[in-house]
C-alpha cells in the first residue's frame, strides 16, 4: 500500500500579537508617591526606574509606562484605575497602539 503525503493548500501563518503602549497621564491631585507605587506594585518597575517615569509624567504631562499585548495592557490600566479610585485620586492612564 503506497503512502501519500498530503501537503495542506492554505497553510496559515501565526503572526505575532499587536503591542499596545500604555501612557500615564499627569493630574495635579495625585501624589507622587502614589505613582511610583503605582509603578512598582503594577508594572514592575525598580525605584529608579518608577521615578523617572514620575518625572516624565509630572514634567511633560505623561510618560510611557510600557508596551503590552492587548490583553495584558487593559488589565493593568483596570488595575491602575481601581487602585486610584481606591485612593481616592484621579489618576489616569490610557492605551495607545504601537
Amino acid at each position: 500500500m503506497e503512502r501519500t503525503k498530503t501537503v495542506p493548500k492554505n497553510e496559515k501563518k501565526l503572526k505575532e500579537p499587536s503591542n499596545y503602549r500604555i501612557i500615564l497621564l499627569n493630574d495635579n491631585y495625585t501624589t507622587i508617591d502614589f505613582v511610583v507605587d503605582i509603578l512598582m506594585a503594577v508594572f514592575h518597575k525598580s525605584d529608579v526606574e518608577a521615578n523617572r517615569i514620575m518625572l516624565n509624567v509630572h514634567r511633560k504631562g505623561k510618560g510611557v509606562v510600557g508596551q503590552y499585548p492587548f490583553d495584558i495592557a487593559q488589565t493593568k490600566v483596570d488595575q491602575v484605575h481601581r487602585l486610584a479610585r481606591q485612593a481616592e485620586f484621579p489618576l489616569k492612564c490610557i492605551i495607545e497602539e504601537v
